[in-house]
């Protein structure tokens, strides 16, 4: 049976685990990854989330998979080769570890770059991230032990924020900032 769907409030030792993994992130890849970035809900300073600290790693290319996949999997991480996303390579913590998601994305690509988006707009927009979390708690309430009906439950309000945001970058000029290890 899969784990129930569970928000929690925000925690602030979130930004400590993501920081820890990405330094031994980055010392395993140095150069095959461009970037590593804190993403996701738990991203997002006072966003309720599900306990799942997600990182991105943006690589020039897929191939050799290896130049990834080893030194991840040296880390502990277990790569996800059913992924059905075939614009990321997906990667989950050691069992018996905190949840982690690693999601290796092409560098420039959408994929990579909405979840940067995404994450940039709510920690600018503080009601936005508190009406996101409302419909999160609302929704795993609804779905505990359904992760899919959550997720679909989620993305029309999901798929709002997306739009807000599109304007809200298009007004400023928005562009990912430095990555965050």
């Amino acid at each position: 049976m899969n784990e129930p769907v569970e928000i929690v409030s925000y925690q602030t030792e979130w930004p400590t685990a993501f920081k820890e993994l990405a330094q031994r992130m980055r010392s395993a890849l140095g150069d095959v990854a461009v970037r590593i970035d804190h993403i996701g809900s738990t991203s997002v300073p006072g966003l309720a989330a599900k306990p799942v600290v997600d990182i991105q790693v943006s690589v020039r290319s897929f191939d050799p998979e290896e130049a990834f996949q080893a030194p991840l999997e040296a880390l502990g991480m277990k790569y996800r080769r059913n992924n059905p996303e075939r614009t990321k390579r997906y990667f989950r913590e050691a069992p018996g570890k905190p949840r982690t998601h690693i999601h290796v994305r092409l560098l420039g690509s959408f994929s990579e770059q909405f979840p940067l988006l995404f994450r940039d707009y709510l920690r600018a927009h503080e009601l936005d991230a508190a009406e996101y979390a409302a419909v999160k708690r609302r929704c795993a309430a609804r779905f505990r032990h359904d992760r899919v009906g959550y997720v679909a439950a989620k993305s029309a309000h999901m798929w709002e924020i997306v739009r807000r945001a599109d304007e809200w970058a298009q007004q400023i000029g928005w562009v990912p900032g430095p990555a965050d290890a």
